[in-house]
């Protein structure tokens, strides 16, 4: 078995205003990293379509018909003050979800040992009803309901290593027993939520803020001490990965100085617990990263490690 690639050219069409931070130009500095050679055993694959069905995991019926029904014919539509719809958004959004899905499908069957979606835009801030910080549809949800609803999953952990706070993730998960989101962030910045304090009803939500100006040994620490010993705990039948690389230390949005082989030493921690306790499945799928350098120079470290490299 081999790591999944999971795209689709849809993650070009999502238009932003002039000079915003969520720009197709993600998506092509991820591509470009990963056609070196050093990624030629990848088996790369286009994303599937998400369904209404699928998004209605996370998200109630009403909210995902009014997304869609936003979406304008020409132009851009303002859903809130930084995040906008452009014709080619709801196709992007939809297939985002779709690679999502497909990833937990290939894993839990053991058709792909791993698997990374490479589609913009993110999905962390999208909470049960409000879009928000970029995000429309919760992708990392979706793919961890789908993962108990489809595969049998008792137990899914979301590991979330954006600089942002995923407050979707967590507003979702709050009251739920049986998925345990875990996140490492900046703290205070947007979206204000994710103090230590936040715990859920069931003990399930694990934050380990950082502060502006820490670097790799404390993101390595919290890491070790705050958050791997309750994943352990956890025993989780799948591993999911809020994979956003604005920590890097050149991201523009945040004040956090992670390195590339931060993240490469990050994934193979959650790679060896995958191990351990969930038969290696896991899935990562891509959220934040604003510096293209930074992003695209994280993104390899991240896949050479899930590709065992």
């Amino acid at each position: 078995m081999t790591t999944l690639l999971i795209s689709h050219p849809s993650g070009l069409q999502h238009a932003t205003p002039a000079g915003h931070p969520e720009r197709a130009d993600r998506i092509r500095a991820v591509e470009r990293a990963l056609e070196d050679e050093r990624f030629a055993t990848l088996q790369r694959v286009t994303a599937p379509q998400g369904t209404m069905a699928q998004v209605e995991l996370c998200h109630p019926a009403a909210y995902a018909q009014a997304i869609a029904a936003a979406s304008p014919e020409q132009g851009l539509v303002a859903i809130d003050a930084d995040t906008t719809m452009s014709p080619g958004t709801l196709s992007a959004v939809l297939h985002g979800v779709g690679a999502a899905v497909h990833a937990v499908d290939e894993v839990m069957t053991g058709r792909a040992a791993n698997a990374f979606s490479a589609m913009r835009p993110p999905g962390h801030h999208a909470e049960t009803d409000r879009a928000m910080g970029f995000c429309f549809f919760n992708n990392a949800a979706i793919a961890a309901r789908h993962a108990q609803q489809a595969h049998g999953a008792e137990r899914v952990a979301i590991l979330d290593w954006d600089v942002h706070h995923g407050n979707g993730t967590q507003e979702i998960f709050w009251s739920d027993a049986s998925v345990l989101y875990a996140s490492l962030h900046e703290m205070p910045l947007f979206p204000g939520t994710g103090a230590a304090s936040e715990r859920g009803e069931h003990g399930t939500i694990v934050n380990a803020p950082l502060r502006a100006g820490d670097g790799s040994d404390v993101f390595r620490d919290a890491f070790e001490s705050a958050v791997l010993p309750r994943l352990a705990a956890f025993r989780p039948d799948l591993v999911i990965i809020s994979a956003g690389f604005d920590a890097h230390w050149r991201d523009p949005l945040a004040n956090l100085n992670l390195k590339e082989p931060d993240f490469a030493w990050a994934t193979q921690k959650l790679m060896e617990l995958a191990d351990r306790h969930a038969g290696g499945r896991l899935v990562s799928i891509l959220e934040g990263g604003y510096d293209l350098e930074g992003l695209s120079k994280s993104v390899a470290a991240h896949v050479m490690a899930l590709m065992r490299g």
